[in-house]
């Protein structure tokens, strides 16, 4: 287990985007360990996902889970699910506003207009092909984390900066 340092806004990998997987890399003893060490990142900084890109590393990785998360409160569970070389396929038309924050631009909330349900495609840990559809905020930490990938934040998703928030006044003033 390793906790690996996470990348914050400003450091030019986090707006790089991601180079992609080669499938054969996948099962490899170097790559599996860094999924661990992702997913025990993720869960240090009780993240709900986590991208290659906010460790430093410029491939093409997401990370998602979702417990009892105290950032996200009130949020259905998602098992871990690793995707690697990620593509979302559609997206509804329906977009719902509502809060994210990101461990790579720490302490800030704002609210981001996402589809409400997507189609994706990639790869899992064991290099197999999925392809699944999901909607709400499953849906949302997806599109979050492609952003990642893609060299996006959160904050360039936002239309406008008025509900841009430090954390502590989120929890103050807007948290329900």
């Amino acid at each position: 287990m390793a906790i690996l340092k996470v990348c914050r806004l400003g450091h030019p990998v986090i707006r790089t985007p991601a180079e992609a997987i080669a499938r054969e890399i996948i099962p490899t003893a170097a790559f599996q360990q860094l999924l661990d060490d992702m997913v025990d990142t993720m869960r240090e900084y009780d993240g709900v996902g986590l991208a290659a890109p906010q460790v430093h590393l410029s491939k093409q990785i997401a990370v998602i889970e979702v417990e009892e998360n105290r950032r996200y409160p009130g949020e259905g569970a998602i098992p871990l699910t690793i995707l690697i070389n990620p593509k979302i396929l559609a997206m509804s038309k329906k977009l719902i506003e509502d809060w994210e924050g990101c461990l790579s631009v720490d302490e800030l909330r704002g609210k981001v207009p996402r589809a409400d349900s997507l189609e994706v495609e990639a790869y899992n840990r064991k290099g197999e092909k999925v392809r699944f559809q999901t909607r709400g905020f499953f849906a949302r930490i997806i599109q979050h984390e492609c952003d990642h990938l893609a060299g996006k934040v959160f904050l360039d998703r936002m239309p406008n900066l008025q509900s841009l928030t430090h954390l502590k006044e989120f929890l103050r003033y807007w948290q329900d």
